[in-house]
């Protein structure tokens, strides 16, 4: 397989995996936590890199201690979600460039974890993507039902008799594991954007929760692969092409929104005239 097919087959798998992630991310508000898990699991490649092992792995299980330290530091009272994700961000990202630093070295390994490019993902990495994304399909399959509980019912969640903590675990762990796999095609500073984009997109097209994942992930798989052919004929940036090409698709689905408003608020407008002209004339 070429390397532009192994890219394009990377962008179907982490447009599909939007769909999942991203719209957990967007329905339960946890954006500003998916920037800083992208970011600090930096020191986890840069370790990994010094010790001449896989980038991905090494991020990947400093990403399952974040989540764990995240997680217990949620359950403090008085620390919101917002505190915990920016006390986290600054550690990882500040240990990261510090290990880096000492170690000027290893150049193109540190700046490809933050940049990334699906022209250079290797066969493992299409492997690692598409297993997440059936772990995320499992995980969501057997808890979806409680977290959109959870989500929207936090109290009732409660009242119920459930406890919280094994919904964030898993969602903190669906969104670790997409932003992890995202990494070595668009870096820690694009991968956000191509899980959160698409949802953000969907979730601006349609108010019914049913109709988000879908939306994202067809906008999710339009994006990466308009990007990737944009790229290549105009000779840019892979990575950039995509992020952009996305949060086009982003600006785009808010404009559509916009004028569906525009639109509907004529139309009660002129019913409600219409509806005064009558009763006049009666």
């Amino acid at each position: 397989m070429s390397y532009f097919a192994l890219a394009a087959v990377e962008l179907v798998l982490l447009g599909l995996l939007s769909g999942l992630a991203g719209t957990l991310v967007v329905l339960r508000r946890r954006s500003f936590f998916a920037v800083a898990l992208s970011h600090a699991t930096f020191p986890g490649g840069v370790v990994f890199a010094i010790a001449g092992w896989n980038l991905l792995l090494g991020q990947a299980l400093f990403a399952l201690l974040l989540v764990l330290l995240m997680t217990l530091l949620g359950r403090i009272p008085g620390q919101g979600r917002q505190v915990t994700s920016g006390v986290v961000l600054s550690f990882g990202f500040a240990l990261g460039t510090l290990l880096a630093s000492l170690n000027p070295g290893l150049g193109i390994p540190v700046e490809a974890l933050l940049v990334g490019s699906p022209l250079s993902v290797a066969p493992s990495d299409v492997i690692a993507t598409s297993a997440v994304l059936v772990a995320v399909l499992a995980a969501l399959a057997l808890t979806g039902r409680r977290i959109l509980f959870h989500t929207f019912d936090p109290v009732g969640f409660t009242a119920a008799g459930f406890r919280a903590w094994p919904i964030e675990l898993a969602v903190t762990g669906v969104i670790a594991a997409s932003v992890v796999v995202a990494m070595p095609a668009v870096g820690a500073i694009l991968g956000v954007a191509v899980i959160i984009g698409p949802a953000a997109a969907a979730q601006a097209l349609t108010d019914r929760i049913t109709w988000i994942p879908p939306l994202a992930s067809a906008i999710g798989v339009a994006g990466g692969l308009g990007g990737l052919w944009l790229s290549r004929e105009l000779g840019i940036a892979a990575g950039g092409a995509v992020g952009l090409t996305i949060t086009a698709l982003f600006l785009l689905a808010v404009m559509v929104r916009g004028i569906r408003r525009s639109g509907s608020a004529r139309r009660r407008r002129a019913d409600r005239a219409g509806g005064k002209f009558a009763t006049v004339g009666a």
